[in-house]
């Protein structure tokens, strides 16, 4: 219990400490009319071009991808924050000490996590009802949880290449970019999971996103509780994966940055 409650510590410290990252990084205004914007304009031109495709029931289906996938978006740039500790040279430091590094970094980025879930349902929220999307309110009080859940385990994933990622801290964007970028193409956003081949069908179920884009259309399409709560186990199940081999790769990388010397104070 003592095990657990340092554990817990540890992430509340470095979440304050990210969450000032984000305050000196934007302001309302800035946040607001700057990446919330960006992310709304995204999604309205995605589902535009359902609009140009013609196809019945094609915009609420990209205008509900795009709008979920804004929060996997921000989710995964762990990636990239992650490697501020080496820039800084605070890194050797925080592997001295007796706080856990992985719970450190659980911690260090949840700032992505928290602005991502709004923008997401903001885009969701604020885009709906101009292409005739409606949501009830007994929808709109599970899409919540749905998205949060949804970020909560692609920022896991994001953990696990973020271990790598510190190893060659120059790949963080192009990491992070062409993770999400694999996630929009095959996870169902633009297009339905059966349009890939079985291999390729077979990878994303291993994406949280394929999972909570599920249960979000299930939720819309109104299917019973047990048609929801299948992908939603699933996204936990494979959330709770990826924070376990991200811990696990942590472990990994700390180990041969000591035996190696590859753990400097700057880089």
């Amino acid at each position: 219990m003592n095990a657990l409650a340092g554990r817990a510590a540890v992430v509340r410290y470095s979440a304050a400490n990210a969450l000032a990252d984000f305050a000196a990084s934007y302001t309302w205004s800035t946040w607001l009319l700057g990446w919330v914007a960006r992310m709304v304009c995204q999604v309205v031109f995605f589902t535009l071009a359902g609009r140009v495709l013609g196809t019945a029931g094609q915009e609420e289906f990209l205008l509900v991808g795009n709008g979920l996938m804004v929060c996997v978006i921000e989710a995964m740039q762990v990636v990239a924050s992650t490697t501020w500790e080496r820039r800084a040279g605070t890194l050797p430091l925080l592997i001295a000490s007796p706080a856990g590094l992985f719970w450190v970094f659980v911690g260090r980025s949840l700032q992505w996590l928290a602005s991502g879930i709004a923008t997401s349902c903001i885009a969701l929220l604020t885009i709906s009802p101009f292409f005739g999307v409606d949501w009830t309110p007994r929808q709109l009080l599970l899409l919540v949880p749905l998205v949060a859940a949804t970020a909560a385990a692609t920022y896991c994933l994001g953990l696990f290449l973020a271990a790598f990622v510190l190893r060659a801290r120059e790949m963080r964007s192009i990491v992070s970019n062409v993770a999400y970028l694999v996630m929009m193409a095959i996870c169902g956003v633009q297009v339905p999971t059966g349009y890939w081949p079985g291999w390729v069908r077979a990878f994303a179920e291993l994406l949280p996103l394929t999972h909570g884009l599920r249960a979000v259309r299930a939720l819309r399409d109104g299917s019973a509780w047990s048609g929801q709560l299948a992908p939603v186990l699933l996204l936990g199940l494979v959330g709770a994966g990826w924070l376990v081999a991200a811990r696990l790769a942590y472990g990994l990388w700390v180990g041969r940055g000591r035996k190696d010397g590859s753990i400097e104070f700057s880089s």
